[in-house]
């Protein structure tokens, strides 16, 4: 997995999420296809540190991992976890604000804990979250529309997810036109 990590975050990250993953095999092929994107996408960093990048998205879904899930909200059980064993709290803060995370919070009455983490709009966090947004559950790539239909197919319609589609999906949707805008300029855009 060329491009997929590099030290020191990222080999411990990869590590971390594989130990939290390992009862659930689908969870970390889906993982293994986001690191493997957010490598992809590294380039448009504008000088960021790529590690932070490959760090976050080897972690971004550990909070599904059956011993740490606590509130049942991955982006902030996971978040907490990290905070717990004094990962940079950057890092954490991606993980708790991971493709949208802060509407669902809001449907879920979890707005105030996530909002607590610090929230970027940066090319990595925007890099983070497209990673996420165009791997399946597979960890192959996927289209936008394709995986917004597949994840309310999963939750349901009467889900979390489903009330707050209407606010978040408007905000993946410019997300991932800007990623798309740069790799464009970089002359990388996906085919």
């Amino acid at each position: 997995m060329t491009g997929v990590c590099s030290p020191p975050f990222a080999h411990a990250a990869r590590d971390l999420a594989q130990l939290l993953l390992r009862p659930l095999p689908g969870r970390w092929r889906h993982t293994i296809g986001v690191a493997r994107a957010a490598g992809e996408v590294a380039h448009l960093l504008d000088g960021e540190d790529p590690d932070v990048l490959i760090a976050a998205a080897w972690l971004h879904d550990i909070g599904y991992g059956p011993t740490i899930a606590e509130t049942g909200f991955h982006p902030l059980d996971g978040a907490r976890y990290l905070d717990r064993l004094r990962w940079p709290a950057r890092i954490g803060a991606l993980v708790a604000h991971h493709s949208g995370a802060t509407y669902l919070a809001s449907a879920l009455g979890l707005g105030v804990a996530v909002d607590a983490y610090p929230r970027e709009v940066t090319a990595l966090s925007d890099a983070l979250t497209y990673a996420d947004q165009t791997t399946g559950p597979d960890g192959h790539r996927i289209s936008l529309d394709d995986r917004l239909s597949e994840a309310l197919a999963r939750h349901g319609s009467s889900s979390a997810y489903a009330a707050a589609r209407a606010r978040r999906e408007p905000h993946l949707r410019a997300l991932v036109r800007r990623v798309e805008a740069r790799l464009s300029r970089a002359g990388t855009a996906p085919e």
